[in-house]
C-alpha cells in the first residue's frame, strides 16, 4: 500500500479476482431449486385468499382437489384486509412420489394451517390431489 490510502489485491494465478475482472462483487451462488411443496404452499395459499383466481390451478391438481379449492377460495371480490403470509412449509414422504405437506399461514395476528398432498405424474410434474385449511380462513 502507497499513501494513496488504496489496497491493491492481488489478481492472476495467485489472487482471488481473474486480471481482466476489475469490479469487487463476489460470484454468485447458484440458487438452490425450489422445492415442489414450497412453490404449492405459495400458489394454494394465493388462490384461497382470492389474489388469484381458482382456475389458475386447473391444470395442477387432481381428483377432488380443484372442487375443495373451488369451495375454499372466496366467492366474491375482497375487502381491503391484511395480506396472508406463509410462515413455514413442511414436508414428509410417505412413500415414492407422493408428498404431504402442511402450511402455516399468518393473517395479522390470527394463524391458520394448510395441508395438502402432492403426487407425482407418470410425466414426472407434481399436481396437488387434496387441500385442507384448519384455522380462520386467511
Amino acid at each position: 500500500m502507497t499513501g494513496t490510502g488504496k489496497t491493491t489485491r492481488p489478481t492472476g494465478p495467485t489472487g482471488t479476482r481473474p486480471p481482466a475482472r476489475d469490479d469487487r462483487r463476489r460470484p454468485s451462488r447458484p440458487r438452490r431449486p425450489r422445492a415442489p411443496h414450497d412453490w404449492f404452499a405459495e400458489r394454494l395459499l394465493a388462490v384461497v385468499s382470492g389474489q388469484r383466481p381458482v382456475h389458475s390451478l386447473l391444470g395442477l391438481t387432481v381428483g377432488p382437489a380443484y372442487d375443495q379449492l373451488i369451495d375454499l377460495a372466496p366467492a366474491g371480490p375482497l375487502p381491503v384486509r391484511l395480506r396472508p403470509v406463509l410462515r413455514h412449509c413442511g414436508r414428509f414422504h410417505p412413500g415414492p412420489g407422493v408428498i404431504e405437506a402442511f402450511a402455516r399461514i399468518a393473517t395479522g395476528d390470527r394463524v391458520s394451517a394448510m395441508a395438502f398432498r402432492l403426487e407425482q405424474g407418470p410425466d414426472q410434474r407434481w399436481r396437488c390431489a387434496a387441500v385442507e385449511i384448519r384455522g380462520p380462513r386467511p
